[in-house]
């Protein structure tokens, strides 16, 4: 790769000492071989695995309590998942009362396995165990650093050594489930993607043999990203390897569990899953220490947003995002994928247009398939996925300030006011619009909008109509007879024409007010109308009875101000 700067590039360096951190090839060797995770394509969805109630919960600066765990723990079987981490009973005392509280009984439905996560201790193995006492599922997930550097800074232990500390904790667990059936194994290397792959295979291979894993009872082998140190690509590679070289590898759940350290998280489960994992450990939203775990809601949705079914309902991702808000007492940010409050939400007047023009697209082709809206299939631009298909309403859809357009302008007087405007008519009151929040600054409401059109159209100017009245003499001729003000003139005048509209033009010109009608429509709610008069031309609109003549006389009144 060069390191000429092109031409077309004018970025300096920076001065920052990025010669003090060493590229992950420096750091770690990852095998080459052939990859086959770039063609791959994910056609179901992994085995989703929560651990909000143990690595999320470990990250808040307050930690939940029994009641916020339960809390959690209902809504994250509500939703569906099957197997849950529900805590490190041996790190605290908290921790381990709400195992307790699980096995109480009740809690946990038929369906759902819950995961409790120990370091290589006998002791603390000890106290997990404890914990686990009367729950007929369990998973008993243990854990040591693997990596040289933590090898060396943290545990001061050779390879030799740590090899030893883990065969003895398995020992020891082996012993403690005893011929438990509910009882299954899981292992994690943790820092994973800094340990040498020899290493990693050695310690898995180790386990899988002396749990003696078996297709009916598997073994789940968990690779964290404890912390990220390269592009997802790494990591898929790292993943794909292990997958092709495990031993007994119909025997092994392959799992991972990345960090987000680089903000690319997502990316490293998605590829991880190409690569060859089967199951996925994260927290909703994304919470964890440092900059978080992998957010399972956002993985979920991808895939959904692909047609794969994510084997987890988030129909009403609102509501599981009040209750995750609550018991993290942390916010999901207002443009967190799928989940925040602006997300589908278009401010840009282009974003709009498209959007307006795309739902009601959606609309028509419903009705030609004679399906209800929410069966059809969906492509609205700027909307990756039906808002509806969440439990969202489309009220917040489009929204208007003063970088929105005249298509959302139009869109929420369309659908909160039942006002259509004419599509030439638009730019106009657009104009008008932006204008104000242009001024104020900020949000307009539908409920402004509204407000604003009444002022600019549905208002009186220098032309009054003190009284009218039109009939039809004879087929396809109208009379219209008025009282007039304009200026400081008041008479009696009339006209006729093809329509009331029309008529009430002859009527103006008898007042000496020539007008020509550029153009007129008429909904049913309100009416609409472009005029010349003098040399200057408006839109006018009215509603209400009298739609068609007040919006002629709103577009002569706007024209002479």
């Amino acid at each position: 790769m060069t390191t000429t700067t092109p031409v077309w590039n004018p970025q300096r360096p920076s001065g920052m000492p990025y010669h003090r951190y060493r590229p992950f090839q420096e750091r770690v060797h990852v095998p080459a071989g052939h990859r086959g995770w770039p063609s791959a394509r994910i056609e179901r969805a992994p085995l989703w695995v929560p651990v909000d109630l143990r690595d999320g919960n470990q990250a808040l600066a307050e930690p939940m309590d029994t009641p916020r765990k339960r809390r959690f723990f209902d809504l994250l079987t509500a939703v569906g998942f099957k197997e849950i981490e529900v805590g490190y009973p041996s790190a605290s005392r908290a921790d381990f009362d709400f195992v307790r509280h699980l096995a109480g009984g009740g809690a946990v439905p038929d369906d759902v396995t819950p995961v409790v996560f120990t370091p290589a201790r006998a002791d603390l193995i000890d106290r997990t165990f404890d914990a686990i006492e009367g729950l007929p599922r369990a998973v008993v997930h243990l854990y040591i650093a693997t990596s040289p550097v933590w090898r060396e800074v943290v545990l001061g232990r050779s390879r030799a050594e740590v090899r030893r500390t883990v065969r003895e904790a398995a020992e020891h667990m082996a012993r403690r489930a005893g011929d438990a059936p509910g009882i299954r194994f899981q292992f994690s290397p943790e820092t994973f993607n800094l340990t040498e792959p020899d290493f990693v295979l050695e310690l898995c291979d180790g386990l899988t043999r002396l749990w003696d894993a078996s297709p009916d009872r598997p073994v789940t082998h968990n690779l964290p990203a404890t912390v990220e140190i390269a592009t997802p690509n790494v990591y898929a590679d790292q993943i794909e390897y292990v997958h092709r070289n495990l031993s007994r590898r119909d025997s092994v759940i392959l799992s991972v569990h990345p960090h987000n350290d680089r903000g690319t998280g997502v990316a490293c489960a998605e590829l991880a899953v190409l690569a060859g994992a089967q199951r996925v450990e994260g927290c909703l939203f994304g919470n964890g220490e440092r900059t978080g775990n992998v957010d399972l809601v956002t993985l979920a949705l991808n895939l959904y947003a692909q047609g794969v079914d994510p084997m987890v309902d988030l129909g009403d991702l609102d509501a599981v995002r009040e209750t995750v808000e609550h018991c993290n007492r942390l916010p999901v940010h207002p443009r967190h994928p799928y989940a925040g409050d602006l997300v589908y939400t278009a401010f840009s007047g282009t974003h709009q247009d498209a959007i307006g023009k795309g739902l009601a697209r959606h609309a028509r082709r419903a009705a030609e398939l004679g399906v209800p809206e929410s069966a059809a299939p969906w492509a609205v631009p700027y909307l990756p996925i039906d808002p509806a298909d969440v439990g969202r309403s489309y009220e917040a859809v489009i929204r208007v300030n003063s970088q929105s357009g005249k298509g959302g302008v139009a869109y929420l007087l369309r659908t909160h006011h039942g006002i259509d405007l004419p599509p030439r008519m638009r730019p106009d009151f657009a104009r008008v619009v932006q204008a104000a929040t242009d001024d104020s600054g900020r949000e307009a409401t539908p409920k402004e909008l509204y407000e604003l059109f009444r002022a600019t159209y549905l208002t009186e100017g220098a032309v009054r109509l003190h009284a009218w009245s039109a009939h039809e003499p004879s087929p396809g001729v109208h009379r219209f007879v008025c009282t007039l003000e304009a200026g400081d003139r008041v008479g009696d005048y009339e006209g006729t024409g093809a329509g009331v509209p029309t008529a009430f033009v002859d009527a103006l010109a008898g007042a000496g007010v020539p007008v020509e009608v550029l153009d007129f429509t008429e909904d049913g709610t309100a009416a609409f109308a472009e005029c010349r008069v003098g040399g200057v031309t408006a839109w006018g609109a009215g509603t209400g009875p009298s739609a068609a003549v007040h919006a002629v006389l709103s577009a002569v009144n706007r024209a002479v101000r």
